[in-house]
């Protein structure tokens, strides 16, 4: 056709589709393939994102604090019911915490040591904004006239549970390998390295003792 008319889309016979003039007809399996090739690249970029996806989150999961460990962050015990000279054992955060109302006897034996002489002479107080505080009777005890020591059940050693009233010094006894702990918590003899930790803890009220 001549002139300034638009131009005529032809017919190809041998596939029934139009054609726009000279240009290479679109075949049935070039536009199949296309298809295909298209579907074949967003699946993978899908599946990429999946795999990164599945691959991420157990590390994020991971990074977050349990329900138990939440829900035991912070715990109230009722010391109403520990006569002088006993002690409590709780649960926190899966770890015993030995709570001992302590004699005016056990407070003036652990007040004579000079700490100088501890295989630890650091206090190892968390409530204590001094990291390094000398490990007195007075930087461990959790109240100011010496009664209560608050500290975890866990032997510095290799983690075993200490028994109470026993061994050299008259504290604890870690039956394990033999380390002994003053009436203080503190380490005097045997392979433990460190005195047993004092968590952070607080009195709600006289019969009450928070931790964490």
């Amino acid at each position: 056709m001549t002139g300034g008319g638009p131009p005529v889309i032809q017919s190809d016979p041998a596939i029934g589709r139009p054609t726009n003039g000279d240009a290479r007809p679109m075949s049935h399996t070039d536009d199949t393939q296309g298809t295909r090739r298209d579907f074949i690249y967003y699946a993978t970029a899908g599946a990429g994102a999946v795999v990164t996806g599945a691959a991420v989150w157990p590390l994020v999961n991971q990074m977050n604090p349990s329900a138990d460990v939440r829900a035991l962050a912070s715990i109230q015990v009722d010391v109403s019911g520990v006569d002088e000279g006993t002690q409590l054992t709780v649960l926190w955060q899966g770890k015993p915490v030995f709570i001992r109302y302590r004699t005016p006897d056990e407070i003036e034996a652990a007040r004579a040591v000079d700490v100088d002489s501890l295989p630890d002479p650091i206090a190892e107080n968390a409530n204590l904004t001094n990291a390094t505080a000398p490990a007195t009777d007075e930087n461990r005890s959790l109240s100011e006239d010496g009664s209560w020591l608050v500290q975890m059940g866990v032997c510095t050693h290799l983690g075993c549970v200490p028994l109470g009233e026993q061994g050299d010094f008259g504290g604890w006894f870690c039956p394990c390998h033999g380390s002994h702990y003053d009436t203080a918590g503190r380490i005097r003899k045997g392979p433990a390295p460190r005195n047993l930790p004092i968590p952070v803890a607080s009195f709600v009220d006289e019969t009450t003792i928070q931790l964490g």
